[in-house]
């Protein structure tokens, strides 16, 4: 996978079945119909449409696209009066700004180079053309020291700001999907030559072959692939007959359809289910993030807002009925300001060849 402020993904994806506890409701005659897509549901599936037809026709030629927060339109910066043009002619608003694809690259990899801290996240903010970095409290007066002094040589291109909390991947015991000890979330359902399998976090995966809805349960699953550290993500295939569906459990006595997937865009609303916390809402911050968790980085994540909490690993980012990620983990949440960070679900399926259903 590219490790650029150019590296995207996202494709369709839909959730695992409540009657397994994993936040979807099953098939069948009690099964919830179908909710027809909302106004925000098109909106969010037309956003995504438009940034991935401009990603396509501007490639490095832009810093990166987002959500202006007053207007809802998008966004996409530009260094130069040709590639705003395109922007134009593609219906989206182009933003002149002063650093590049290829500067804000060069300014990742000297962060990856000279201050790969444990404790640190770092990824593109287009709003303010710049690498966003984050150090949380676990991070030593000296690290960071060298951290800002690494920032300090890339001439503007790197903000650091110290956040509480510690990046943890958050996994927890209690209930869910059960394996090795430990609880996580069940992000989406997929399939292949129809064989059922549900995807969840790579370090979820890392902990057991097998996997249950209970503690101590029967298994309905066992490992097919795990990812974890670089990436964050692992395949499990049913061992039931059960007929799972796949909707977004809102925690509420509704679901939400999930009809496509995308890759996410700084700015945008999203929301996140998870057994934890349940479902809980924020925005994108920053996109194509390398998160140096204690055991090991991950790369190519995105970072919101959202909460979560312990046991929320594995479960489902999504913008109305667009499927965005995998939960992967976070620095805490005070109030209702979190910074969950997940895995773009479309590395995911193709690694492992699999498709929605």
């Amino acid at each position: 996978m590219r490790r650029t402020t150019r590296a995207r993904t996202g494709l369709s994806a839909l959730l695992l079945a409540a009657s397994l506890g994993l936040g979807a409701a099953p098939a069948g005659a009690d099964a919830p119909q179908r909710p027809a897509p909302t106004p925000a549901s098109d909106s969010a599936a037309a956003l995504h449409a438009l940034d991935a037809a401009v990603e396509r026709t501007l490639g490095d030629d832009s810093a990166g696209t987002y959500v202006d927060a007053g207007t809802g339109e998008l966004v996409v910066t530009v260094t130069t009066e040709a590639a705003a043009a395109k922007v134009r002619a593609a219906g989206a608003t182009p933003r002149r700004v002063q650093r590049g694809a290829a500067e804000l690259d060069a300014a990742m990899a000297a962060l990856e180079a000279g201050a790969k801290i444990p404790g640190t996240s770092w990824g593109l903010d287009p709003r303010t053309n710049r690498i966003a970095v984050e150090a949380d409290s676990s991070v030593s007066a000296r690290d960071l020291a060298r951290l800002r002094k690494v920032a300090a040589s890339l001439d503007g291109a790197v903000s650091v700001t110290r956040v509480p909390g510690v990046f943890q991947r958050e996994v927890a015991g209690g209930d869910a999907i059960y394996g090795g000890g430990s609880r996580c979330s069940a992000a989406f359902n997929v399939t292949k030559n129809g064989v059922r399998y549900f995807l969840t976090a790579g370090h979820c995966t890392n902990l057991s072959s097998t996997w249950s809805s209970t503690s101590g349960g029967t298994s309905i699953g066992v490992r097919e692939g795990t990812s974890f550290p670089t990436n964050d993500y692992g395949i499990v295939r049913y061992t039931t007959t059960t007929n799972v569906d796949g909707r977004v459990n809102l925690y509420n006595g509704g679901y939400q359809d999930i009809a496509s997937a995308a890759d996410a865009v700084v700015g945008q609303a999203i929301k996140k289910s998870g057994s934890t916390t349940k479902v809980t809402s924020g925005t994108v911050s920053a996109v194509n993030v390398t998160v140096n968790y204690s055991d090991g980085p991950v790369y190519g994540m995105v970072r919101t807002t959202a909460c979560s909490a312990g046991g929320d690993s594995g479960g489902a980012h999504f913008a109305g009925s667009v499927a965005l990620g995998i939960h992967s983990g976070s620095s805490g949440c005070t109030g209702t300001n979190g910074s969950a960070i997940h895995q773009p679900v479309r590395e995911a399926l193709s690694a492992y060849g699999v498709n929605v259903y």
